[in-house]
């Protein structure tokens, strides 16, 4: 297992099949840095156009169509004092009839204390000066190439991660994404310094970041859509829209999981996920909708794990 220190020069606003920055092996970590959402980085400059851009992809070796990539989010550490946002919220989560009572969107810059845990508006209005939020760091578009040589924008989502914008993908989570390509080619970007549920103003507190992450390959897994582990919770997330057709499809995958690890049939996953599933709206921004299916894991009685079939 080696660990690696990984300074990028290029970024991609597309996630595909492209030459990798740097080939890994399960069991290896990286540490390296991403930009926010427009482009910027720790020194403050635009590297990068708007749109999510990506740092990577990393090739992990031995990775196959079929296989699952474990990618287990070690650290993230804001690497500038100030993040930005969009303001009000976005048209999509509103009854359309007070959108013409609404200002129109402008930036908003913020606060970022790493020592204290915060993130505070710069500017705020003598009614709000004394609101502040916990720091906590998230990875809003992560993933893997997606098959058949697609190149997909950094807007969206599916099957393979993307701009997901979850808030429970911060630091000690494990993500297990599906493998299309061989080596997987993973990428990693478009950090947030804090994220309520759905993304509803179109951005969290957008920063950069020096993010260390670590990568397990588990061979002929067979997973559908991504599946997460917290410290408290067991989870599957899915994209589409409406938003009943993500919520179908992380449903499902879930239903599956309980089968396959409990060793139990469809009815009787049933009954384990209608009295204790519980639905995250992750994203309500992006052409995709995203939802996750969870699980507290203090609701089963035998454990259930991501490396169930190893």
């Amino acid at each position: 297992m080696a660990r690696h220190h990984f300074v990028p020069t290029r970024y991609s606003n597309e996630i595909g099949t492209q030459p990798p920055v740097l080939e890994i092996a399960s069991g290896d970590s990286v540490i390296t840095t991403t930009l926010d959402a427009a482009g910027f980085g720790g020194d403050g400059e635009q590297h990068a156009p708007r749109g999510n851009p990506m740092t990577g992809p990393f090739f992990v070796t031995g990775a196959e169509p079929g296989d699952a990539l474990l990618v287990t989010i070690e650290r993230m550490t804001p690497n500038r004092k100030t993040g930005w946002t969009y303001s009000p919220l976005a048209p999509g989560v509103l009854d359309p009839s007070v959108l013409a009572e609404l200002p129109k969107r402008e930036r908003y810059e913020w606060a970022i204390d790493a020592e204290a845990g915060t993130v505070k508006l710069l500017e705020p209005t003598d009614r709000i000066k004394d609101w502040s939020f916990p720091l906590a760091p998230m990875l809003g578009c992560f993933g893997v190439a997606p098959e058949r040589g697609q190149a997909i924008s950094t807007a969206t989502s599916g099957a393979y991660g993307g701009n997901m914008d979850y808030r429970l993908f911060g630091p000690g989570a494990t993500i297990a994404f599906p493998v299309f390509v061989d080596g997987a080619l993973f990428f990693l970007g478009d950090g947030h310094a804090c994220q309520g549920d759905g993304e509803i103003a179109g951005t969290g507190v957008e920063t950069s970041f020096e993010v260390e992450f670590s990568v397990k390959l588990v061979k002929r897994l067979g997973l559908r859509w991504p599946r997460c582990e917290t410290e408290t919770d067991l989870l599957v997330i899915a994209a589409g829209r409406p938003l009943d057709q993500p919520l179908q499809f992380a449903t499902t995958e879930l239903l599956r999981w309980v089968g396959e690890d409990l060793g139990v049939n469809p009815v009787e996953a049933s009954h384990l996920l209608g009295q204790a599933v519980r639905y995250d709206i992750a994203n309500v921004f992006n052409p995709a909708y995203c939802v996750a299916a969870r699980l507290a894991k203090t609701e089963l009685t035998r454990p259930m794990s991501l490396l169930a079939r190893t």
